[in-house]
């Protein structure tokens, strides 16, 4: 981790009050804030503001949400974790966390630790996607094509889908080279382009080229069909099973945070989602709907913790 991203994130960590905690029923007693670790306009911040408009009402008490981006999220689980408050949650997909090991020397904090999970709402959909152009029109036809042609397909993706696809790539031999980007646009713009050739980006991003009839989507990572794009086939569907990787959203709690106001919260959350209203907005944002409570949630992240240190263990770190 550089100097430069610990100036920034220590202070706050060092500023940490003592924990503060009240009872279950007694909360909350004043503003919920959920930190949201990526900009306005992703499938997080959606489904946060969404959350946090239904809950304010539920609650009776005001609940904001304040985008921390950069740093490679960082910056804003560091923020999170530092307020240390019961009053202060993180709303993310865990894949922000989950290969952060991997890809950094040293964290501020210690994610299995400090970063308590209350709630999954949802799952991001992520496909795997080509340019129309590409004479590929499965898994199966794309990893015959590169073997076909080595060295001059290639590739590009983000967060934890990106980083199991990486390790796919590696272990089974397949000769495509692996692109990084600064800007996902600009990623996506090259794909429309098929100045690259493949993208595992999340089905927010991918759909409107989808729809545009520029990009095509050859199979999801996920254990289920994504509801916008029913006729995409499932990774395993595709035959290739260890491609499956779930993106993981919702929200979490600092360490100091009791069981018992985790569940209370929990059930809260999963009340307000039996909204068919919620549903539809979330599936707009290319999110399926999957509520967890916390020991589910939590099993979740450890599963995918599992796959991402079996990754890493190829010596393959995640793209930043």
């Amino acid at each position: 981790m550089n100097v430069n991203l610990l100036a920034l994130v220590l202070p706050g960590l060092l500023a940490c009050a003592a924990p503060t905690s009240v009872s279950a029923d007694a909360w909350p007693q004043g503003t919920v804030r959920f930190i949201v670790p990526l900009g306005p306009g992703s499938a997080a911040d959606a489904g946060a503001r969404l959350l946090a408009e239904r809950l304010t009402a539920r609650w009776g008490k005001p609940v904001v949400v304040e985008n921390r981006p950069g740093g490679d999220a960082v910056i804003g689980i560091a923020a999170f974790v530092g307020a240390n408050d019961d009053h202060t949650l993180l709303y993310a997909p865990s894949g922000t966390f989950t290969i952060q090991p991997f890809a950094h020397d040293k964290l501020p904090y210690d994610a299995r630790r400090d970063i308590l999970p209350i709630a999954r709402v949802s799952n991001t959909i992520v496909p795997i996607a080509a340019p129309a152009s590409l004479p590929a029109g499965s898994l199966a036809e794309l990893f015959a094509l590169a073997r076909e042609k080595p060295g001059e397909l290639n590739w590009t993706g983000v967060s934890i889908a990106e980083f199991v696809f990486a390790g796919f790539v590696k272990s089974t031999g397949v000769p495509m080279s692996r692109v990084p980007y600064r800007e996902v646009q600009q990623a996506l713009a090259d794909l429309a382009e098929a100045r690259i050739h493949v993208a595992v980006h999340a089905m927010a991003a991918v759909q409107p080229l989808m729809q545009a009839g520029r990009v095509k989507a050859l199979a999801v990572t996920n254990r289920a069909r994504g509801p916008t794009a029913p006729q995409v086939p499932t990774v395993a569907e595709a035959g290739y099973p260890e491609l499956t990787v779930d993106g993981l959203v919702g929200l979490f709690g600092p360490r100091t945070m009791g069981d018992d106001l985790r569940e209370r919260i929990a059930a809260d959350v999963r009340a307000v989602m039996e909204d068919p209203a919620i549903a539809a907005r979330l599936v707009a944002s290319g999110q399926a709907v999957n509520f967890g409570a916390p020991a589910e949630f939590g099993a979740a992240i450890e599963e995918q913790r599992a796959k991402a240190a079996a990754v890493a263990a190829l010596g393959i770190k995640p793209a930043r």
